[in-house]
């Protein structure tokens, strides 16, 4: 479960870069995102349950990706970094449909969606929190790239809902859930946790951005990165013990 939790979430931190206009943020954001991105993909390698020689070369190219990243992004010109953001973000694509089957034994929705989409969710959340604490170093910089990551996670969050929702349809219509059931305690925190309260907290932080108060928008943004985080680590628990993306 922590495997795919570091690896949804490296993967979502470059997924954010390529919304992002190279051209008014420091380089330092790229550079620390790359860095994080390496240092999460080394977690999943440590607690990644099997992996065969196509997925260890994979995850090692995505590895290798994170590192030239991080040197590429180390100078101001960053020549080829907009292509290598790309480059791999193609990886860990690849590396996420690889381990679909490892980490998904749900088989009555659509696993590589799930990941995908926590994926997007946890790295726009997490980005958009590292983005707001640039401001106070750059304070003159353009919302746009905040705004921007906000948007991307509007658009992950309303995904993962339509997601959660298609994978509790097929769970309600085979089980009969009693309140005292530990499943429904988990899946209630899940949902309300995970997506009910981040859609009012994404609301304030978008609006306290528009008026450019980025310092309360960071703070909200906190708050919505931790919830976000129990949210999809409560996903993985449900998927591990029902077999269905809830």
């Amino acid at each position: 479960m922590l495997a795919a939790f570091c690896l949804r979430l490296a993967a979502g931190l470059v997924a954010a870069l390529a919304l992002l206009p190279a051209s008014i943020i420091p380089p330092r954001f790229f550079r620390v995102q790359y860095l994080t991105a390496l240092a999460l993909l080394t977690i999943n390698f440590f607690f990644r349950p099997q992996m065969h020689a196509m997925q260890m070369a994979v995850l090692g190219a995505a590895a290798l990706a994170c590192f030239l990243g991080a040197i590429v992004w180390h100078t101001d010109e960053a020549i080829g970094g907009v292509w290598l953001n790309r480059l791999t973000w193609i990886l860990f694509v690849v590396a996420i449909a690889q381990g679909t089957s490892t980490f998904s034994p749900a088989d009555e929705a659509w696993p590589i969606l799930d990941h995908l989409t926590s994926a997007a969710l946890l790295g726009a959340a997490l980005s958009s929190m590292l983005m707001g604490h640039s401001y106070l170093i750059a304070p003159a910089m353009s919302m746009s790239p905040l705004l921007r990551l906000l948007a991307m996670f509007a658009a992950a969050l309303a995904l993962r809902i339509g997601v959660a929702c298609f994978g509790l349809q097929g769970w309600w219509a085979n089980h009969s859930p009693a309140p005292q059931n530990e499943t429904m305690l988990w899946l209630g925190a899940r949902w309300l946790l995970g997506l009910v309260a981040p859609i009012v907290l994404g609301w304030m932080a978008w609006e306290t951005a528009r008026i450019r108060s980025t310092q309360s928008a960071t703070g909200i943004l906190y708050v919505v990165s931790i919830l976000c985080f129990l949210g999809e680590l409560l996903s993985l628990l449900l998927v591990s013990t029902t077999g269905y993306l809830l």
